[in-house]
């Protein structure tokens, strides 16, 4: 060993140094307690407690769990357990998640809702702009795909060389059938300034922007073609008043009555395959009640309405058309208290009561068409 004062080496068991005559001081170490071992536990909640930072939470109450129980293992461990600052920090992670990340979590999908909500409400928007440079062309028609006796159901063939051929018309202009998107895609194709994007909501999940070389159109357009491909309810989020039958709109209807809406609640959607229990919506009862009535794409909390007069709002509640007419069903009318705001869910072939029952709706995956 070396001398603390004056840093000469020294014999082995010597009390002095032989250099400066100064007493050696022993150090004897403490030898190493085999039995003495970290808690697993207490670094296992240290690792959940990390992961929960980057996994939202998932991992937090495992970590703490584990840290609970590691503290009180190494309590009752007799010394023979350590890992008492990996259980706290372990512990400490979690809390320091739920209290500050959480909320950040929380206020950053409000955010995202309202986002989404702004974005389709412009899409709505620039559609109503599109239908009113549509129907000044039209004498005041809103779109509609087909011919003039063309019934609601599934376009024949989207990428047809004539509108006879697309959507099955016979050659004294009778018959045919046309999707509910294919009367927007009509208006689309010739009188629409933005792209297919502005058909898809982006609240709207499972429904993309229509790409024609997605489905091997070949050197065809968007012009070209007469519906947003083979299932386009992939490529459209809106639906729209029924155009086939005896009550399609036009600019003379009233300006209550509304055109365009986000997906009906009650088809089915390329994410939402079944179909909602209808016996739970209750425009009467409460708040949740009602709300089960909205479209899915915004959470339940309404949908953005294209109104005839061309304005576009957020509406809480789904019947928020002429006399609290429900959007996103038809009424009969048979009874004398009969109530238009929860009314009937449609399905194809579907027509309103009269012309003052709005009945916006939207194709069904081409799996789901009866």
């Amino acid at each position: 060993m070396n001398c603390a004062r004056c840093g000469k080496e020294t014999l082995t068991g010597a009390q002095f140094c032989q250099s400066c005559a100064s007493e050696l001081k022993q150090v004897f170490l403490a030898p190493k307690n085999p039995d003495i071992r970290t808690s697993w536990l207490a670094i296992l909640s240290l690792v959940l407690g990390i992961l929960s930072l980057f996994t939202c939470g998932i991992t937090a109450i495992p970590a703490i769990v584990l840290g609970i129980i590691s503290l009180i293992r190494i309590e009752k461990g007799g010394g023979k357990l350590t890992g008492i600052a990996f259980a706290k920090i372990g512990l400490a992670i979690p809390v320091i998640v739920f209290c500050i990340v959480q909320p950040l979590l929380l206020a950053f999908v409000t955010v995202r809702h309202k986002y989404f909500r702004m974005v389709c409400q412009a899409n709505l928007g620039g559609i109503g702009t599109s239908m009113l440079i549509y129907v000044n062309d039209w004498d005041d028609k809103f779109p509609r795909a087909g011919g003039p006796s063309t019934v609601w159901g599934t376009t024949a063939n989207w990428q047809a060389d004539n509108k006879a051929s697309a959507f099955g018309i016979q050659p004294d202009g009778s018959g045919g059938q046309a999707s509910i998107s294919a009367s927007l895609y009509t208006m689309y194709k010739s009188y629409f300034g933005s792209g297919p994007a502005s058909f898809v909501c982006k609240g709207d999940r499972g429904v993309t922007p229509f790409d024609p070389d997605e489905y091997g159109a070949g050197n065809k357009t968007h012009f070209d073609l007469w519906d947003f491909g083979p299932d386009p309810s992939k490529h459209c989020s809106y639906s729209y008043h029924i155009p086939y039958g005896p009550y399609p709109l036009t600019t003379s209807s009233e300006p209550g009555m509304a055109v365009a809406a986000d997906r009906n609640p009650w088809i089915p959607s390329p994410f939402v395959k079944t179909k909602k229990d209808f016996g739970k919506f209750d425009p009467n009862g409460t708040t949740k009640q009602v709300k089960y009535g909205n479209a899915t794409a915004h959470n339940g909390e309404g949908q953005n309405v294209l109104f005839v007069d061309g304005h576009v709002y957020f509406q809480k509640r789904p019947f928020c058309a002429i006399n609290d007419d429900n959007i996103h069903t038809f009424w009969s009318g048979s009874a004398p208290n009969w109530d238009k705001r929860k009314g009937i869910p449609p399905q194809i072939g579907s027509q309103p009561k009269d012309r003052l029952d709005s009945l916006l709706v939207n194709d069904p995956p081409v799996t789901d068409k009866k």
